[in-house]
């Protein structure tokens, strides 16, 4: 059977070659251009990357929903989270430099810096859809590591009502991720 954009998805979700084809060739170069922008400090991880990225398409395609979103978006959000997952594993990785025959591990601070960036504007955009008091509560919580107690009695509300606003503020960027609507804070 011959893939078309009706029928693509159902070929995949069969395990049939001519589907993950179809996508290789209709969305490839889109998502490339979404892993290139990413990894542009490690090129040589590109290929590798779009490789992984159309195996879990292949594998995760029955998590795919069409009443929530276009293919594209799902496929588009796949390769943000698998080349930041790339971008991650670059920088953990360490460089070596022979100093009179001891070898010492040596981090790349430029690329420590660009991954640093990187995963700043991807916090700061999942951000931008919860309200100010949120933001400032999800920062504490996950970036300054502040325990929830302490968080609440600080912001004078209670245990509870912190992670209520914690559970509602997940769903908005989880929703945001996902491609499925704009939300505004």
């Amino acid at each position: 059977m011959k893939a078309n954009d009706k029928n693509f998805i159902t070929l995949i979700r069969r395990k049939k070659e001519a589907g993950i084809l179809y996508v290789i060739d209709t969305y490839g170069n889109y998502l490339r251009a979404i892993v290139s922008r990413r990894l542009c400090a490690v090129p040589d991880k590109t290929d590798e990357c779009m490789n992984d990225i159309f195996l879990g398409i292949w594998k995760n395609i029955d998590s795919f929903d069409e009443s929530k979103g276009s293919f594209k978006n799902w496929a588009a959000g796949i390769a943000r989270l698998q080349s930041i997952d790339y971008l991650r594993k670059a920088s953990r990785g360490l460089q070596t430099a022979s100093l009179d025959g001891l070898e010492l591990p040596q981090e790349d601070a430029g690329l420590l810096a660009l991954v640093e960036q990187e995963l700043s504007e991807e916090t700061q955009a999942l951000l931008s859809c919860l309200n100010p008091s949120d933001r400032e509560l999800f920062l504490r919580i996950y970036a300054d590591e502040e325990p929830p107690e302490q968080v609440s009695a600080k912001m004078g509300i209670t245990r509870n009502n912190l992670y209520v606003r914690l559970f509602r503020g997940k769903k908005k960027m989880r929703m945001l991720a996902a491609g499925r609507k704009e939300i505004s804070p």
